[in-house]
């Protein structure tokens, strides 16, 4: 008779395993079904575990356990933006960009997560955790444009190319990641470009910081 292997043996998981875990089971919910949809019974069935866990690490409820959530995708997505000062900044704008989409197609649901919620997710706070990457976002953009203290269509305009950045990726994990990762960075570089010569029609500042990047290209 030929023996049986034993069972593997049982690790405990530390409170910051336990704790992305069960922050990874309810990104993955989340993302896929609206938040007030979504028990905590679904989250630990998810994850594997009892109800009672789930309360022992967000005793705050669902609301908690959401934001939670979020602040880890935010986290995440934060890192995308972090580049050196090297080359061109449509060629930093480039990278970064690599990063990002990276971050969409491996992270799919989180990013959706991220962005996408119900009528749990309009809070202050989970505003806030939401805005605060798009404001980080804009300011990282406008140090590598190298403009001295941005006005508000410079501003504005990096925004708005930041909120379309977002629709974009949202749109791309609908269609299946079709155009490929590469060709849409190519774009959405492009389309920086051309909103930029938009407002430089109207802004000095932004005329000038089209100057530059047209003498990099």
């Amino acid at each position: 008779m030929t023996p049986q292997a034993p069972p593997p043996a049982y690790r405990r998981l530390s409170v910051e395993e336990r704790r992305s875990q069960l922050l990874e089971a309810a990104l993955a919910l989340f993302a896929h079904r609206p938040p007030e949809e979504v028990s905590l019974d679904d989250v630990a069935e998810q994850a594997g575990v009892s109800r009672p866990l789930v309360y022992r690490y967000f005793p705050g409820g669902k609301q908690q356990l959401y934001e939670a959530a979020l602040r880890s995708a935010a986290d995440e997505l934060r890192l995308c933006f972090d580049e050196p000062r090297q080359g061109s900044p449509l060629a930093r704008l480039a990278r970064v960009l690599d990063r990002y989409l990276a971050f969409v197609d491996q992270h799919d649901t989180g990013f959706s997560a991220l962005l996408r919620g119900g009528s749990v997710a309009e809070t202050s706070r989970a505003s806030a955790i939401v805005d605060g990457v798009r404001r980080d976002a804009a300011e990282h953009i406008l140090r590598h444009l190298d403009a001295d203290e941005p006005g508000p269509r410079l501003r504005m305009t990096v925004r708005m190319w930041i909120a379309a950045v977002e629709a974009a990726s949202l749109i791309w994990l609908d269609e299946e990641k079709q155009p490929p990762a590469e060709e849409l960075r190519d774009w959405l570089v492009e389309q920086f470009a051309a909103v930029l010569a938009v407002t430089a029609r109207r802004d000095p500042q932004a005329e000038a910081v089209l100057r530059v990047l047209s003498a990099d290209v």
